[in-house]
């Protein structure tokens, strides 16, 4: 498509995610997500009846509890909307997540545990920004009370998982020496 054409067009679906961190009082992590999808036309469901224009077709919510290592801990899921009155019965099996630890192989373990039918297609996708969102939250947090200092102990999870986390790096140069390798 050019950049200098203007199509005109008609907007049909909405879907919104929202993803927060939060530092509990016991020193535990809640990562909350939340999907919410509307049309922007009424239709009929067999199962909810008339599904009025921007009415949530899906409304659903995962609250992952984390330890500092990323480790979950605990899993509750709502769904306050969705297509099929039978989709809440597959909620507990999101229980299955508990001790998982969010990092390399995270997805592959979710498909494993909640993917396909043992699961919920939408609730499993919000699980990916809401791993993202715990380690911006919990990462960043830990990062920011230490002033930032050069961490010498462990090695990072986050190194060699993008660009700037490069091992080769100025990030890890300035802020993980003990793990910089020169190009």
């Amino acid at each position: 498509m050019s950049k200098n054409k203007t199509v005109k067009r008609k907007k049909i679906h909405n879907r919104n995610v929202k993803c927060e961190g939060f530092l509990r009082e016991d020193g535990l992590w809640d990562i909350e997500g939340h999907l919410t999808d509307t049309k922007t036309y009424s239709f009929k469901s067999d199962s909810r009846g008339e599904v009025t224009t921007g009415t949530p077709i899906h409304d659903m919510t995962i609250r992952l509890t984390l330890n500092d290592d990323l480790v979950i801990m605990d899993v509750n899921t709502i769904m306050k909307s969705h297509p099929y009155s039978i989709c809440p019965e597959i909620t507990p099996n999101f229980k299955k997540l508990t001790g998982l630890t969010i990092g390399k192989g995270f997805r592959k373990n979710v498909y494993e545990k909640v993917g396909g039918t043992k699961g919920c297609t939408h609730l499993v996708e919000l699980l990916f920004p809401i791993a993202t969102t715990a380690f911006q939250t919990i990462y960043s947090y830990k990062m920011n009370k230490n002033n930032n200092k050069k961490y010498s102990a462990d090695k990072p999870s986050l190194i060699n998982s993008c660009h700037s986390w490069s091992e080769s790096n100025e990030v890890i140069k300035k802020y993980f020496p003990n793990f910089y390798i020169e190009k």
